[in-house]
């Protein structure tokens, strides 16, 4: 028999609306994914997690003109509280999470604790259901109406599959992976950002000579991150072996000067990188295997990268225009010049999924194989057996908290920062799991801009406000 719910409208105008859970804390489900629904889970008072009851956190002293926070969501903090205990993990932020307003027979609310015997008799009290990040278990607990008892029933069940992050929560083989995140402004809020998700590496962007490399080396090593250097150059002599040889001794000084890895331009299979007419991955294994010799002659232990090329298919059937190669092609003509040789991580880039890295199926747009993380991994690597992958740019955009998308991006549209979150994380995991991934950069880090051209801010992981969801996502599967 259930109460009346007087609240059950006004809780799901909350749910929708977003609920706080802390001055400084927000549920991933309600304020950055969809509303719970209202369900019913059989309990399992003997489960194994046996029955455990603690005192519910009591109210502090309420300011008069604050929103009252209804009577359900103190319920929630309670039990989140005797939950996170237990599990001994941060709840700040959880999967999913239900409640549901009942009379229970006795006075514990049907999970009496081992060796105690409950008054019979209706007893009004809330049933909650939480499921953890990175885990399919959905723990349930009780919480007596007048938020003074918490009885803990055990589990009562496992999300479907697909509905939590692979691997139990945990990089089962870790191996060489390691995460990184690439900042626009490595300051000490975004560094301790980034050091809550469990980030080693930072990336930044730099221009061959432009000065900033050795500040960005050192700002590096000063707050306890490896650093990756992405470096371009002059696009119009990038061609010259002149300028390529100039190019080597510049990128050879960074490894010199601490740089734990490079990566050797960007995008060159795009005439926005690379000179209209002669883009060909053999042109640039030219300027690849001069970078590669200076920078090891400098610094052994320095990584090389190759630069990532755009994932793209826009060049139909051929695979070439003089504006730009598909990858695959690109990579192909890169492997048959040598590339190999000149190498020590392959260097892709992954940021147009609007589907959970879990899955090959389920785009709108269709099945073509850039919008999957795993066929993305398999095209970039098929043409360099036995080296390894570095993403050294991988995110995925969500345009919530900022408004519509610029045309050219609308694929994105339907991309809430909820999947943001769980799906980078899932992507920690894949690229872990699958052996062949060195490093993941997150792209991006803290990028502010979000223009009609270039909406980048919807990429960063720092969403508007300051919050970070997927810092939360990444941390529970990252060691």
């Amino acid at each position: 028999m259930k109460l009346s719910r007087i609240l059950l409208v006004t809780t799901f105008v909350v749910l929708t609306m977003g609920l706080v859970m802390a001055p400084a804390a927000t549920m991933v489900t309600a304020q950055d994914g969809p509303t719970p629904q209202v369900i019913v889970i059989t309990a399992t008072p003997q489960g194994e997690s046996g029955g455990d009851t603690a005192p519910a956190a009591q109210p502090t002293a309420a300011d008069p003109n604050a929103t009252p926070v209804p009577r359900e969501f103190e319920a929630l903090r309670a039990a989140r509280a005797v939950l996170q205990k237990k599990i001994g993990g941060n709840l700040t932020y959880v999967t999913a999470w239900t409640w549901d307003l009942l009379l229970f027979p006795d006075s514990m609310l049907g999970c009496p604790p081992a060796g105690e015997t409950p008054l019979k008799g209706d007893t009004a009290g809330y049933k909650i259901t939480i499921q953890p990040l990175g885990s399919t278990t959905i723990y349930e607990l009780r919480v007596t109406y007048d938020l003074k008892q918490v009885f803990d029933c055990g589990t009562a069940g496992s999300a479907p599959n697909g509905s939590a992050l692979p691997g139990g929560g945990t990089i089962v083989n870790l191996g060489s992976f390691e995460l990184g995140g690439q900042a626009l402004d490595l300051s000490a809020n975004t560094a301790s950002i980034m050091k809550s998700a469990k980030m080693k590496w930072v990336k930044r962007q730099v221009q061959a000579g432009d000065g900033n490399a050795l500040n960005y080396i050192a700002q590096a090593k000063s707050n306890g991150f490896k650093i990756l250097l992405s470096v371009l150059g002059d696009k119009n002599s990038v061609t010259n072996p002149t300028y390529q040889q100039q190019y080597a001794d510049v990128v050879g000084g960074l490894a010199k000067s601490g740089a734990d890895a490079i990566e050797i331009w960007n995008e060159m299979n795009l005439d926005r990188e690379w000179p209209t007419g002669q883009i060909s991955g053999a042109s640039y294994v030219q300027l690849l295997s001069k970078a590669y010799a200076s920078i090891k002659a400098n610094n052994g232990s320095t990584i090389v990268i190759s630069g990532a090329p755009s994932p793209t298919g826009a060049a139909g059937p051929g695979g070439k225009t003089d504006a730009y190669w598909n990858d695959d092609v690109f990579m192909a003509d890169m492997a048959a010049a040598g590339a190999g040789n000149y190498l020590d991580c392959v260097g892709l880039h992954y940021n147009e999924g609007i589907v959970s890295p879990t899955t090959t199926s389920g785009d709108s747009r269709g099945g073509y194989p850039t919008y999957f993380f795993s066929t993305m991994l398999q095209r970039g690597l098929a043409s360099f057996p036995g080296k390894q992958a570095c993403f050294t740019e991988l995110g995925f955009l969500s345009p919530e908290g900022y408004g519509p998308l610029p045309a050219g991006f609308a694929w994105a549209a339907n991309t809430s920062v909820a999947e943001h979150a769980q799906w980078l994380a899932e992507a920690a995991v894949a690229s872990a799991n699958s052996g062949r991934v060195k490093l993941m950069i997150v792209w991006n880090v803290d990028f502010p801009y979000y223009t009609g051209s270039d909406p980048v801010a919807g990429y960063a992981i720092i969403r508007p406000g300051g919050g970070c969801p997927a810092c939360a996502t990444l941390a529970s599967v990252m060691p």
